[in-house]
């Protein structure tokens, strides 16, 4: 286990200093937080859950078993992380995003566990707006920006915006969030961190750094 993730032990504590929990926060024995972890009011991390270093989580989250958090990834009030949800390094989740894990749930047909759970990957980097909802078994891509409402069905490419209900692509975005203006050549330069993109035949690649 690297040094930098913690093991909570049957006391809610970890075995080593390291991050923050408020007090009414429950953190199950077996769960896994990275150092400098910040994990606010009325959260709940569930054993097997794992959080990587400097993550954030505000009120009211909730961590399902065998999620797994990259670094720096920010969970913004009201939103439940279900089985299946995996999330690599600097993530953002907004407030009352709505994720499941599960494509046709009956109360009368039981579906639980792997064989049930569809994966939803969310790649370096995404962003998505408050109270979004997505759908279980997508891929988001790096950088990928769900604008506030949306409804996701489908997969998501890297550094593309997208927005409604269902989702569908609206523009470009670059690693800062700026949208993206492409030239005939098919090349645009975010205006905050001057690196550039490439647009080839209907994905963006970043072709030069900040």
């Amino acid at each position: 286990m690297p040094a930098e993730i913690l093991l909570i032990n049957s006391f809610g504590m970890p075995d080593a200093s390291g991050y923050y929990a408020h007090p009414t926060a429950v953190l199950d024995e077996g769960c896994r937080i990275g150092a400098g972890c910040r994990i606010w009011h009325f959260c709940h991390v569930s054993a097997g859950a794992e959080l990587g270093p400097e993550c954030s989580l505000g009120q009211n989250v909730f961590v399902a078993e065998g999620v797994t958090l990259g670094r720096n990834v920010k969970v913004q009030n009201n939103v439940s992380l279900y089985a299946g949800v995996e999330c690599a390094d600097d993530v953002f989740i907004g407030p009352s995003v709505v994720f499941t894990n599960v494509l046709n749930p009956r109360a009368a047909v039981p579906r639980r566990g792997p064989g049930h759970y569809q994966p939803t990957r969310l790649a370096q980097g995404v962003s998505i707006g408050a109270n979004s909802t997505i759908v279980c078994g997508v891929i988001l891509g790096e950088y990928a920006f769900v604008g506030a409402g949306s409804v996701v069905t489908r997969n998501v490419p890297a550094y593309a915006l997208v927005y409604g209900n269902p989702a569908r692509l609206r523009g470009w975005m670059s690693a800062r969030g700026h949208r993206l203006t492409f030239d005939e050549a098919g090349r645009a330069t975010c205006p905050e961190g001057q690196e550039q993109y490439q647009l080839t035949d209907g994905r963006v690649s970043r072709i030069s750094p900040g």
